[in-house]
């Protein structure tokens, strides 16, 4: 059950959302980008306490915050829980949903038009700042049968979200999976002297790739290329393979040296934390993160390791704005990234013990 927000309150968010949208995405310092920020987060905060139920039990007490760590966070798990929405039923356009065990049902993410749009343009920007503008030729490291399932998997919406900055797409793997020598040599054949576009998720692009071309003997050049890869670092880590050794690897079998990962979840799609050059995940205009400690939920200063918060100023038909996830991690640093980017960067440590193990590349997304 949710009540209709005053239509100024919604007017108010989306200007400010347009003009913190317009500024850029990593040249504003930490300062000043809070400043803009959190004015925009509490408009948000305000809008979920008129639209959300099940947000305005939680929060209403809470009116302002003088910086990031002041603000209220929802626990990831909460999205499994509850129906956690701000619009009407029907003004939701779709359900992301993320999976979860057979004990737990998994997390679903309601959006408006409206929040899937933003989350797009989001999107788009912030790859910009590592792909550029032009549109390249793409290999998918994934089977064109995936997009073909009834199911809109996780990663069908990864290559979807990804193909509008590729053209010419061709996938690197067949149907079961088995990598297409062919076709992969093919496309480095026709693009070796000029930029291109990977995309795929962490694990397929390790084992259904990387090793593939290992096994088979086979290595192709794309020294102007680029990958953007996400999820599945769990199974890498099992198998001690680490950021290092994945670079490594492309360099050595794709001559590829531009490979960026980025961290992000289903509960806050379009608020992507892309790697830079220097190997550091970084807070783009639009989002941040806090570190807390597990135990006390104290934001944790510089350096040490806790609990990620993940805040976003998209999300305005569900209170996905701010949310404790259940992954560890550190700020490294502040407006000093050797990449020249401005604002916090940061790393990953994993997800805590005992806890579920879900990510990007485990998403689906229903009707």
């Amino acid at each position: 059950m949710t009540t209709q927000p005053d239509d100024a309150l919604l007017n108010d968010y989306e200007q400010a959302f347009a003009e913190l949208f317009n500024a850029p995405v990593y040249d504003l310092t930490q300062t000043e980008k809070e400043a803009l920020l959190l004015p925009l987060l509490l408009r948000l905060h305000t809008l979920h306490v008129e639209r959300s139920e099940h947000y305005r039990r939680l929060f209403h007490h809470f009116s302002t915050a003088t910086s990031l760590t002041e603000f209220p966070f929802l626990a990831v798990r909460l999205f499994k829980q509850f129906a956690l929405k701000s619009v009407a039923d029907d003004d939701v356009f779709r359900v992301l949903q993320s999976s979860g065990t057979t004990a737990q049902v998994p997390a679903r993410v309601f959006l408006d038009k409206a929040t899937s749009a933003r989350q797009s343009k989001a999107l788009v920007k912030i790859m910009q700042q590592f792909i550029g503008k032009q549109r390249l030729p793409m290999l998918i490291i994934d089977s064109p049968a995936i997009m073909k399932k009834g199911a809109f998997s996780a990663r069908a919406a990864g290559i979807q979200g990804m193909a509008f900055f590729g053209r010419q797409p061709v996938y690197a793997l067949n149907d079961d999976m088995s990598l297409n020598v062919e076709a992969v040599t093919a496309f480095a054949r026709q693009h070796q002297q000029g930029p291109v576009l990977l995309f795929g998720f962490t694990f397929m692009v390790w084992l259904h790739f990387v090793k593939a071309l290992q096994q088979a003997e086979v290595s192709v050049s794309l020294p102007q290329g680029v990958l953007i890869h996400s999820g599945g670092w769990k199974k890498l880590t099992d198998q001690q393979v680490d950021n290092a050794t994945f670079k490594r690897a492309l360099q050595q079998t794709c001559g590829l040296t531009r490979v960026h990962n980025f961290y992000g979840m289903a509960e806050q799609v379009g608020s992507v934390f892309v790697e830079c050059e220097a190997g550091h995940l970084h807070a783009p205009l639009l989002a941040d993160v806090v570190i807390r400690d597990p135990y006390t939920l104290a934001p944790l200063p510089q350096g040490q390791t806790g609990l990620i918060q993940v805040l976003s100023a998209i999300p305005s038909s569900y209170p996905g704005h701010s949310i404790l996830t259940e992954d560890k991690g550190r700020v490294l640093g502040t407006d000093d990234c050797p990449c020249g980017r401005k604002g916090r960067y940061f790393e990953v440590h994993g997800r805590l013990p005992k806890t579920e193990v879900r990510g990007c590349s485990d998403t689906g997304v229903t009707p």
